[in-house]
């Protein structure tokens, strides 16, 4: 077995457990449900359960991969007291990163796609219509998908064969500074937008009638309580072993309370300047930001289309989505391979290989399920296999696996509450506190049992 690599500064575990974090859920997904339950007070309630249920998962999984030394492959194996059936959950863990790849590699080759076709103006005089029919066409093309996909999967797969400093640290640094540099002039960009104030008004200033009502008078506050809890709980990639594996290579010179509040204002603040790009712009263009998934492919190129200079917006915008993705691909294809030489002993080169080849064919259904495979809808009319593969991780193995994870740490059972403090409070900084052990024990086991079955009543119920 190769031996462990660790990062070669603090600045580097931020900046990819950030990246690892930060992807279409921030930029996309945040500002949307943002515009579609209520704006600045939405952010709000948001920030708060960030606070108090991400926040302390997000300690236990790092203290669980810095305490073990190792990936979710072994870490679970290292610190489980003996005759226990806690690694079992390896298996569902690294399940969830594959599934995740399955669909997260078309996604950001779409990102690229657009990259190219913004960068050579071929939305350029379209109308609404004409870019609704360029995405459609684009879904109809498994040939264009596959190349953008498999181009993806080979970037993201070539920076981990470097290794964790020469490759992902290295890259991963220029990328998130990139992407940090593009979303400031994006920013000043939109908040200088004739007509923008409104919309900027709308994110900043809580109106909390708006999370209680909808437009239509209808009352949504529960509804809009449950997006907070979860954009809140999703955001940070809990669950799957993901944030643990940068755990494992980092050092025991800083508390682990501190790094995880570092992780999450990085992540918070792509989020929140996301929502500064997004809502004035709209607001500009009279363009509702609640739209969905059809706001970052339909309508915002139709929005950089108004602007003056907006092929070169249009084209840095698609750039900086790109970048977000590509720290998500590359952090979670970075514990897929810890996986394989931790679990196998491989070597890097070897579990990259066999990873490359395995991750092209596995998100080929999705790539199929647009297209030659429409037919297939698993989830009822209207879905697709990447909805499928979505809600299999998103509605079941991150809230679960949360909750392994927190019992994991709280349990006599398991590593225990002692052991788990004892990790996360080595080091200078921020310490995670001891009084908060009847909530963390009780409370929030309960809160992440209450998102797994709201995810599920509102996805076949609601």
């Amino acid at each position: 077995m190769e031996k462990r690599e660790n990062f070669s500064s603090r600045l580097g575990f931020l900046l990819i457990s950030a990246g690892c974090a930060i992807g279409l859920g921030n930029v996309w997904r945040f500002p949307y449900i943002t515009g579609k339950y209520g704006g600045g007070a939405f952010v709000l309630v948001y920030l708060l359960f960030l606070l108090i249920l991400g926040m302390p998962v997000m300690v236990m999984e790092l203290a669980v991969g810095r305490g073990s030394q190792r990936s979710i492959a072994r870490s679970f194996h290292t610190l489980e007291p003996g005759g226990s059936r806690w690694h079992w959950y390896c298996w569902f863990g690294i399940a969830g990163n594959y599934l995740l790849m399955m669909f997260y590699t078309v996604i950001a080759g779409w990102l690229l796609l657009y990259c190219c076709k913004m960068a050579m103006g071929d939305f350029n005089g379209l109308d609404a219509a004409g870019v609704s029919a360029e995405f459609n066409a684009l879904m109809g093309k498994p040939g264009l998908m596959t190349v953008f996909m498999a181009l993806v999967v080979l970037v993201g797969m070539s920076v981990c064969l470097q290794g964790l400093r020469n490759g992902v640290e290295r890259i991963t640094k220029v990328m998130m500074v990139c992407l940090l540099a593009i979303m400031a002039v994006l920013a000043v960009r939109s908040l200088t937008l004739e007509g923008g104030a409104e919309g900027l008004r709308f994110y900043l200033q809580p109106n909390f009638h708006n999370l209680m009502y909808d437009a239509e008078g209808k009352w949504i506050l529960g509804e809009s309580i449950f997006a907070a809890m979860g954009q809140a709980f999703f955001t940070l990639s809990l669950g799957i072993g993901a944030i643990a594996v940068f755990g494992s290579y980092i050092g025991k010179d800083h508390a682990l309370a501190g790094e995880a509040l570092r992780i999450g204002v990085l992540d918070t603040s792509v989020a929140f300047v996301a929502g500064l790009i997004i809502f004035p712009a709209c607001s500009a263009y009279g363009v509702s930001p609640g739209e969905g998934p059809a706001l970052i492919f339909m309508t915002l190129p139709n929005i950089f289309n108004e602007m003056a200079f907006g092929q070169l917006w249009g084209a840095l915008f698609f750039v900086f989505l790109s970048f977000a993705a590509l720290s998500t691909v590359i952090a979670v294809f970075e514990n897929i391979i810890s996986f394989a030489m931790d679990m196998w002993g491989w070597n890097r080169k070897k579990a990259v290989l066999v990873n490359l080849a395995a991750i092209f064919l596995l998100s080929m259904p999705c790539v199929l399920g647009f297209n030659l495979w429409s037919g297939l809808q698993p989830l009822g009319p209207g879905t697709n296999i990447s909805d499928l593969e979505d809600f299999i991780i998103s509605n079941n193995l991150l809230p679960l696996g949360s909750l392994v994870y927190l019992l994991f740490c709280v349990s006599r059972k398991g590593w225990g509450w002692n052991s788990f403090l004892e990790e996360a409070n080595t080091g200078s900084g921020l310490k995670f506190p001891k009084g908060v052990r009847g909530y963390v024990t009780w409370v929030l086991p309960l809160i992440v049992l209450f998102i797994f079955i709201m995810g599920y009543w509102n996805k076949f119920v609601g």
